[in-house]
């Protein structure tokens, strides 16, 4: 396999105007445009059609992800807004755990205007429906351009979850260059979200309805979920000239067995969202590292960035997720907890992912080389194509189904 570390990000730019954009959400989920490649050739559609053009016996594969209102607006005597944006807990460390702690937790947090906080606690009152208490906030440590919080308060009866879901705002993209309304709290969640960790969408799965769902299972289609909680990263653009010195988010992924049994059969697997394929594509590794390292811890199974371009793997997909299955048995759990850094460029060979549900993506962006990786160069031509036939950008914008 060709390493991408020397591809230049410029190749990967295209010019995007603002109006372009989907600022808001069409009213109905499901009347958004789809693009439809397969074989070489662009078509378009509705996306309430997406069942008819889905291989027939298909595994759709979901993230169930919630975006939880991860920002918070502390007010120094001064008047000063310092705005703390949780980006992921660190004690404790797991998301559930952290969200029911009561009186005191940690996360990884960037802060906003961060020059006017040089030191001392940050206090915000905050009524809930379990009462009232002061919340507190400490930098404790700095971690590059993060910063380790202690959040602390006095009220046991109230969890971190309902202060958050209390005083704490939505994190819709900053490339929507507007606040976040009322309404962002119901359209910027996907319909089947249900575990709750990210500060942004999976946003492919914006478009799914009810009666999409509906036409699925009348196809025959099986639907299976995973977790991957969405970081801040995912907006990150590559700001360096090759994708070499760019490095990746880590993001926190949870598989139940369930699904990985499901993958060991033949049908098409079709990734809803980059984040689906991400997750999909990293259990691959994992049962390559579990080949050497049996017994390896979770954090002995992270997938790193290069892993898939620094050596060649001959391991089949059955034997590498059969590796998982056995290392859950012997675990005695149900599911694979981990976490992924992994980047898909041109060059990547996909392992598990048979077709991709994903948006429009910025250009010079992470996104744009995974699908480049799955379509070729023809990418540009998709790209033309939902420029001068008037689709919709970024993550309130129109849909596409990427097919071999």
């Amino acid at each position: 396999m060709n390493h991408p570390r020397h591809i230049r990000i410029e190749e990967y730019n295209y010019n995007l105007p603002d109006e372009r954009i989907a600022k808001f959400p069409l009213s109905e989920r499901d009347q958004s445009k789809l693009l439809l490649y397969k074989k070489g050739e662009i078509s378009e559609s509705n996306f309430g059609n997406l069942p008819e053009f889905l291989p027939e016996n298909a595994l759709m594969v979901f993230n169930n992800t919630r975006v939880i209102q991860a920002r918070l607006h502390f007010y120094k005597e001064t008047g000063a807004c310092i705005e703390i944006f949780c980006l992921e807990p660190i004690a404790p460390a797991d998301y559930a755990i952290s969200f029911q702690s009561s009186g005191k937790c940690t996360w990884l947090c960037m802060v906003g205007n961060l020059k006017k906080w040089k030191s001392g606690q940050l206090k915000l009152d905050i009524a809930t429906d379990n009462g009232t208490t002061a919340l507190f906030a400490e930098k404790i440590a700095t971690k590059g351009n993060t910063h380790e919080i202690r959040f602390t308060w006095e009220n046991s009866e109230i969890t971190f979850a309902q202060i958050l879901d209390s005083v704490g705002e939505l994190p819709i993209p900053p490339y929507l260059n507007r606040d976040t309304e009322d309404s962002d709290l119901e359209t910027y969640q996907t319909v089947y979200s249900k575990i709750e960790g990210s500060v942004a969408a999976p946003t492919a799965g914006l478009h799914f309805t009810e009666k999409v769902f509906e036409e699925l299972e009348k196809k025959g289609i099986e639907r299976a979920e995973l977790t991957l909680h969405v970081g801040a990263g995912t907006f990150q653009p590559v700001k360096s000239e090759l994708i070499a010195d760019h490095e990746m988010h880590t993001e926190f992924i949870t598989v139940k067995r369930s699904l990985i049994e499901k993958l060991l059969s033949e049908r098409p697997v079709i990734a809803v969202g980059t984040t689906s394929v991400r997750t999909l594509e990293s259990l691959y590794y994992i049962g390559c590292l579990l080949e050497f390292r049996p017994n390896a811890t979770a954090e002995g199974l992270m997938v790193r960035q290069w892993m898939p371009y620094d050596q060649t793997w001959t391991l089949t997909v059955e034997q590498s997720l059969t590796n998982i299955i056995n290392y859950l048995e012997r675990q005695n759990s149900d599911k694979l907890v981990t976490s992924t850094q992994i980047m898909i460029a041109p060059s990547y060979q996909y392992r598990i992912v048979k077709g991709i549900v994903t948006n429009f993506h910025q250009p010079t962006s992470t996104l744009l080389l995974l699908v480049s990786a799955f379509v070729g160069e023809v990418w540009k031509r998709i790209y033309d194509y939902a420029l001068s036939h008037d689709f919709r950008f970024l993550s309130y914008g129109d849909s596409s189904l990427l097919l071999p």
